[in-house]
């Protein structure tokens, strides 16, 4: 590849140091990038058959290197060489043999190819003194210059309460690659996942929010490529502005960027929400030893913790190499200014922060006053979208649940490992269920934060789905090429007896009916539930509980193999919880008796007998069943007028054991008698028995869940 002095302008007028990135204006573009250790910056120019331009940016200001380009606009391929000193003892890896994408790049086109170039150190050698001469142009994705317009126009967002919100994780990719009713180019894209094909399957469904796994442009790590494997799920961010260019139907030279976003005009009028799962934690250029593809770079200790008196070294929170700083100030505006451009020019309903545990450290431990905090609650943008955090990181006392700030919602770990626990049979007792059921005020309520503060989850894209989950007991991530050391060992599942696939109809039958308990604890939780794709579905991955790496059928999924029960059942219990304001609480129960019920209480706990919980049996280990009594006269809410909500009363009865059980259904003041909404042991949840019940005792299944309603007389 040649390069040459002058370019598509030969001329280079001063700009402006504000904002960062490159902007056209309509006559031209700006540049501007920070980097406080640099002596000099190229910006590099492409033509379409690659021949690169340099111009030498002869104007900064307070930090930022910035020039204006006449005659320059959209669709222009471009890149920086930053010069520098070169020592990675003291910090410093400036090399202007590598081409650098702009931290700011609105757009990114360019695959990136595995070479030697790629890295900044000499020979091979990472802790080198000198640096690699080896022009890595060739080999790197280059930022590409768009314009911003898009007709918004009628764009509602949806702007969906906490309370109501059921949350739908899914990757773009993997939604559609194999619909069949989605055009084959229009398949694993954001146009695919706009299709009304797969629109019309969330709204039947029931979902209000999509949380789509990493769309930050992103690259594949080393270690993948030289095993022939690639980056799935996409936590290995290289451009914190840019939607993923190979998700995209229509091109890379910015038009991701309108596919982007007429994907979320589409999702927002089916009254979809749009959350994006976000990696501000580290990047894709990992350890010492990894690639300089931009920040490294740029300013590698502006933007990088490094280890305290090894500089050459980083200090890594995340277990992926690096660990962003966001104590800095020039970094703590990159991902505000990330932040605010996805709501404010993308229109994204929220995020979900992951490892966010990471960015809330100052300087070792997680702080709830660090700045990070601080500039997201300040954010007139920001603060006003779904704030989620994946409260943990890997770092020592990273593991954070219930302790971020209010503001914020998180994932809950605590309830997903006590769900999985009861329903595997461990005998761990009712007492932190009930908490987990309720929405977790142990971890909520002291700081003032609601019930939606947690969000409800049993499976997500990291580990089994909910199928293997009662289908594998042992990973199987032979495939991953790591000789099964990736991936969680202890995932708190049940096999049934049989590891593996079955023939046999009985564990066949148990094994479809823990899923269906699962979900049905799930959606009937007091929070905010979040279902992983293709749950609903009856989805597999053969056992493999880190499929990050496995972009192909077995991570897709499979619209031919459809448990056409399971949606079914999935789908009523949705629709029950969106009916039914008692299971969506936005107060904290508190355990008062409901005014003129005549002694019932908005929340009560029944034990198989018939008699509420006593002490004892909160502290029995060995009990595995439970009866939780919901009094819809007794919710501590009020509609937009101000006027109470009133609901149907429920008791649900959780009952784990591998024996039947008699459990004794209270009479009055409680009921007058039960109409049975949801069973378990039944394919669709619809029961076949007598529709209403009187009190007394009844036989319970093992490993099974009511759902009934209160019926009173008049």
């Amino acid at each position: 590849m040649a390069d040459r002095a002058a370019g598509p302008s030969s001329e280079v007028w001063p700009g402006s140091p504000a904002p960062l990135g490159a902007h056209w204006d309509g006559t031209g573009t700006n540049v501007a990038l920070w980097t406080a250790g640099a002596s000099a910056v190229d910006l590099c120019l492409f033509d379409p058959d690659g021949t690169e331009h340099r111009q030498r940016l002869q104007e900064t200001t307070h930090q930022v290197w910035h020039g204006r380009l006449p005659g320059v606009g959209p669709g222009q391929r471009y890149g920086y060489r930053v010069h520098g000193g070169y020592d990675p003892s003291s910090g410093a890896r400036y090399n202007p043999a590598k081409l650098l994408l702009d931290p700011y790049a609105r757009a990114v086109d360019g695959e990136l190819t595995l070479d030697p170039a790629l890295f900044g150190y000499a020979g091979g050698h990472p802790d080198a003194g000198s640096p690699d001469p080896l022009d890595s142009a060739p080999f790197v994705p280059r930022g590409v210059v768009i314009h911003d317009s898009f007709p918004w126009a009628g764009d509602a967002p949806p702007r969906t309460a906490w309370s109501d919100t059921v949350i739908y994780e899914v990757h773009v990719k993997g939604a559609t690659m194999r619909h069949p009713d989605v055009p084959p180019a229009l398949r694993g894209t954001y146009a695919g996942l706009a299709h009304p094909a797969f629109v019309e399957h969330l709204v039947s469904l029931g979902v209000t929010a999509v949380e789509l796994l990493p769309v930050h442009h992103f690259v594949s790590e080393p270690h993948l490529l030289r095993r022939g494997l690639t980056n799935y799920w996409g936590y290995n961010t290289l451009g914190y502005f840019a939607p993923h260019a190979a998700y995209s139907s229509a091109g890379t030279g910015g038009a991701q960027v309108t596919e982007f976003k007429a994907m979320v005009k589409a999702l927002h009028a089916a009254g979809i929400e749009v959350i994006l799962d976000v990696v501000y934690n580290h990047t894709a250029e990992g350890d010492h030893t990894g690639p300089t593809l931009s920040f490294k770079g740029i300013d590698n200790s502006g933007y990088y913790r490094l280890a305290g008196g090894e500089p050459a070294r980083y200090t890594d929170y995340t277990g992926c190499g690096n660990t962003l700083d966001v104590r800095r100030p020039q970094v703590l505006a990159l991902l505000m200014d990330s932040l605010r451009y996805w709501v404010t020019e993308m229109h994204v309903d929220g995020f979900r922060f992951d490892l966010a545990s990471a960015l809330a450290r100052s300087f070792h431990d997680v702080d709830r006053l660090s700045a990070f905090f601080d500039v997201i609650h300040q954010d007139p943008v920001v603060s006003q979208v779904k704030l989620i955090a994946e409260p943990w990181d890997v770092g020592e006392g990273g593991y954070q649940v219930g302790n971020f700030p209010p503001l914020w919602t998180e994932w809950n770990g605590k309830y997903r490992d006590t769900v999985r626990d009861v329903w595997s049979g461990a005998h761990v007792g009712v007492r932190d269920l009930a908490y987990r059921l309720t929405g977790s005020s142990d971890l909520y309520r002291s700081d003032g934060r609601r019930p939606f503060a947690s969000v409800n989850f049993v499976t997500a894209h990291d580990g089994f789905t909910l199928r293997d989950l009662y289908t594998y007991e042992r990973k199987r991530n032979d495939a991953n090429g790591e000789e099964g050391r990736d991936g969680e060992s202890h995932n708190r599942g049940w096999n049934a007896g049989v590891e593996g696939p079955s023939d046999d109809p009985a564990v066949i039958e148990v094994r479809a009916r823990q899923v269906r308990n699962v979900l049905t604890t799930l959606l009937l939780s007091t929070g905010v539930p979040m279902l992983t794709a293709g749950d609903e579905l009856g989805r597999t991955q053969e056992g493999n509980n880190n499929a990050y790496c496995q972009d192909n059928e077995l991570s897709w999924l499979d619209w031919g193999a459809i448990d056409a029960d399971l949606w079914t059942f999935a789908s009523r219990l949705i629709a029950l919880r969106r009916q039914s304001p008692v299971l969506r609480q936005e107060a904290f129960f508190d355990g008062h008796e409901v005014p003129g019920s005549g002694g019932t209480r908005d929340l009560a706990w029944f034990a198989p007998g018939g008699g509420q919980l006593s002490t004892e049996d909160w502290y029995d280990t060995g009990l595995q069943t439970i009866g939780m009594y919901l009094d819809g006269r007794g919710i501590r809410a009020r509609d937009e007028r101000g006027r109470p909500v009133v609901d149907d009363s429920w008791l649900v009865y959780l009952h784990a054991g591998p024996a039947e059980v008699t459990v004794h259904l209270p009479g009055p003041p409680w009921a007058d008698a039960y109409e049975f909404v949801v069973s378990t042991e039944y394919p669709t949840g619809a029961p076949p028995r007598p529709a209403v019940v009187a009190p007394g005792p009844i036989t319970m299944p093992s490993r099974s869940v009511w759902a009934l309603r209160v019926v009173r007389r008049p």
